[in-house]
């Protein structure tokens, strides 16, 4: 079997555009992967019309690894976001034919399940006012809807350091969450690396004071000083998690190293693949640390996140926005599992499980979303988009 052609197609939202890769073979077989670029779907689609010729193209699908070794290092020049990005879309494509060609699901053939269901946890649910009545009533409709987990970022577009009178406010949002949802639920704190480490943690010691009890802080600074992250981690006693802008593997040794991360977060879209996602986890797990993988994607990157999470011993959670945020996209490739009573079930079709609707994709152009977490009003994801014709 042979690689015939790869396909791009870009699904606009009016926040963040979904990149879907469709891999093509000459035994009639199609795979299919995805990512999520924030302002470089453009550049990612470049990278890709000249990485396919040059390393994908009349190749094996299930020489993975080879695959990979030639994406990553072929070009001598350091991989980095969008690189990472290209070869994690095609290498999830080649799962899919792989496990299609064999009639079994990915996770079958990553090393077989270690447990029956993925629980997951729900993001951009929290697209009102910033009030703490507003987002303790939505806060139960999460959980009415049976998860058990949610996430969010009170802190507005805040950056480096908050006013007073706003970093209380910001507390008073988890307090309010917490009190709606009960000591059951998990409350998961998104910080996106906005603060100065003393910031992160007044912050996280205000947190505590409420008795928000929070599952982890996450992104409390930006996240190229790892000395910084240090200095956060020992001066609070919530959980650090972090690692979805980290794009190399080899990049989280430092954390490791030094007990930084309690959680590490890659994204299977950034790392590289499936194949990259598990090999870190296995490091993870060797320095007895969890993984809960970043997955602001459609229904294909989700389908990809729960065939690792099926085989993954240290698998913690798993980051779900698709019930809440652009619901619609879920549309996009149908056979990914539904969020039952806070849990996926394990996919069982062959491959990945799902199947893109190039219709659905051409009914819903690029938008040409820019996001931006220091805008007031980024949470609503609707409010806070510009497109490229505002951009200065």
């Amino acid at each position: 079997m042979k690689i015939t052609r790869v396909d791009t197609h870009i699904l606009g939202t009016p926040w963040r555009d979904l990149t879907y890769v469709q891999v093509h073979t000459d035994e009639g077989l199609t795979g299919v992967g995805e990512t999520r670029m924030l302002g470089h779907t453009a550049a990612l689609r470049g990278y890709l019309a000249e990485a396919v010729p040059r390393h994908v193209t009349g190749n094996d699908p299930f020489d993975i690894e080879a695959l990979v070794q030639r994406m990553k290092y072929g070009d001598y020049g350091r991989a980095g976001e969008i690189v990472m990005s290209g070869i994690a879309c095609v290498e999830m494509a080649c799962w899919d034919i792989v496990g299609k060609a064999l009639g079994q699901p990915v996770w079958r053939l990553m090393g077989g399940q270690v447990r029956d269901r993925i629980k997951a946890y729900a993001n951009g649910w929290y697209t009102v006012e910033r009030t703490p009545e507003e987002f303790a009533r939505v806060a139960r409709t999460v959980v009415e809807r049976g998860y058990r987990a949610l996430k969010f970022d009170p802190f507005g577009p805040g950056q480096w350091e908050l006013e007073p009178a706003e970093r209380r406010h910001c507390v008073d949002l988890a307090a309010a969450v917490r009190e709606a949802v009960g000591r059951e639920v998990e409350i998961l704190i998104e910080m996106h690396g906005r603060f100065t480490p003393a910031e992160a943690i007044r912050i996280a010691g205000m947190l505590d004071d409420a008795d928000v009890e929070p599952t982890w802080l996450e992104e409390p600074v930006p996240p190229a000083n790892l000395a910084a992250l240090r200095q956060v981690k020992a001066h609070t006693r919530i959980p650090i998690a972090t690692g979805e802008r980290i794009h190399d593997r080899g990049e989280f040794s430092e954390l490791f190293a030094d007990g930084s991360v309690d959680v590490i977060q890659p994204d299977i879209g950034h790392l590289g693949g499936l194949s990259e996602t598990r090999k870190l986890a296995a490091t993870a797990e060797t320095h007895y640390t969890l993984i809960a993988p970043h997955n602001v994607g459609g229904p294909v990157l989700t389908a990809a996140n729960l065939h690792l999470a099926a085989c993954t011993p240290n698998f913690k959670i798993q980051e779900h926005f698709n019930d809440f945020a652009d619901e619609h996209v879920k549309n996009v490739a149908p056979g990914c599992p539904a969020v039952v009573d806070g849990y996926f079930a394990l996919p069982t079709a062959p491959g990945l499980g799902v199947e893109l609707d190039l219709d659905f994709v051409a009914a819903h152009p690029v938008t040409g979303a820019f996001f931006d977490l220091y805008r007031d009003g980024w949470e609503k994801r609707d409010a806070a988009v510009r497109t490229r014709s505002d951009l200065p």
